[in-house]
């Protein structure tokens, strides 16, 4: 994206921490990160701390702004209590009230905008409510049926988009993995103290989850570059994506392979909700913090909300196979983006990497 001014709102979280990585290693774009407050590492970027549910803070930003071609838009907020806040109004309209507040300003401050990134998931398809039909596809009706934020914000772009000069790309990515601190759906930090409280003990890294379930993943790095291949891709105009690594996996096969990247034995099948018993970890993790002069912060910094989510993507309490949580994505591969990764390797570098970078021991 040489010559191009990318805009990231919600630079600290994973995607878009991502985001901020794969401009600043390509070069030739200058690159705004917005979020509340500063990224660990900013790779290049200038920092403008706003909070989007503040149409003033927005409209301070407005300066920085100037000149802007790109908006990748990967801010998020999630409620507290995190599965059952996906439905719940508030969440739905805290939002929706962030992108319109930040396209209010945006629009005006840079008429050289050619494009808007917007994030979604496989909730798009209700995983979180009911089986999907498998594969999950862009275009089918029924995934509108179940209330979501998802909705606002892309009915509120497709409202918007007509006539402008700019245009949109909806990337539904899958379950992602990568590194990130404080976010509300990264599994590297809740997995990996997890991990930790085990080897610190010399035990063995038992499997805490339920039931088994074939789905997909996708490593954040490899979604960056889809995005980036988003913002220059005729065939990308004001089309929605899926995007996956290309294979599928269950938590029970690529276990060995985590064990493997923390140092550890693959242990038993031993049910444990993270999200009870991680408060349980918190002096172990200031010592453990101390012993190995880590980066990372106190646990509830440190890992956020995804506890919880480890919890429900790992299908904690759940006795019964569930059903697969399979999207297709032909669409992406026929419109040009076609990289693929291999998911046993992605969990293997992505624990490797926060050891290396001493976000755990």
């Amino acid at each position: 994206m040489a010559g191009k001014k990318v805009v990231i709102a919600g630079a600290t979280g994973l995607v878009g921490g991502a985001a901020l990585r794969h401009f600043g290693a390509a070069g030739g774009s200058e690159v705004v990160a917005l979020s509340r407050r500063k990224p660990r590492q900013l790779y290049g970027a200038r920092h403008v701390a706003v909070d989007l549910t503040d149409p003033s803070q927005c409209q301070h930003a407005a300066a920085e702004l100037r000149g802007a071609t790109h908006l990748v838009y990967a801010a998020l907020h999630e409620a507290p209590n995190l599965v059952d806040g996906w439905r719940d109004p508030g969440q739905i309209s805290t939002n929706d009230a962030m992108l319109r507040n930040l396209m209010a300003v945006l629009e005006p401050a840079a008429p050289t905008l050619r494009h808007v990134a917007l994030l979604q998931g496989t909730k798009a398809y209700g995983v979180h409510v009911r089986p999907l039909k498998v594969p999950a596809r862009e275009g089918r009706s029924e995934m509108y049926e179940q209330p979501n934020f998802y909705w606002a914000q892309e009915n509120f772009l497709r409202e918007l988009q007509p006539g402008k000069a700019w245009y949109w790309s909806i990337l539904r990515p899958v379950l992602i993995v990568g590194e990130a601190i404080g976010g509300a759906m990264d599994l590297i930090p809740p997995l990996g103290v997890y991990a930790a409280m085990l080897r610190e003990q010399g035990r063995a890294l038992d499997y805490p989850a339920g039931a088994a379930r074939v789905s997909q993943a996708v490593d954040v790095d490899l979604l960056a570059r889809a995005i980036a291949w988003s913002g220059q891709a005729e065939a990308a105009r004001n089309e929605a994506f899926n995007v996956t690594n290309g294979d599928v996996f269950t938590w029970e096969n690529v276990w060995p392979a985590i064990a493997d990247a923390l140092d550890m034995k693959p242990g038993s099948n031993v049910p444990l909700s993270l999200a009870q018993t991680w408060p349980q970890w918190v002096p172990p993790w200031e010592a453990l913090r101390r012993k190995y002069d880590l980066a990372s912060p106190g646990l509830e910094a440190f890992v956020g909300l995804s506890f919880q989510y480890a919890d429900y993507t790992m299908r904690y309490g759940q006795t019964e196979p569930g059903p697969p949580a399979l999207v297709s994505t032909v669409k992406i591969n026929q419109a040009g983006f076609t990289e693929m990764m291999d998911t046993e390797v992605m969990f293997r570098k992505w624990f490797r990497q926060a050891r290396a970078s001493r976000l755990l021991p």
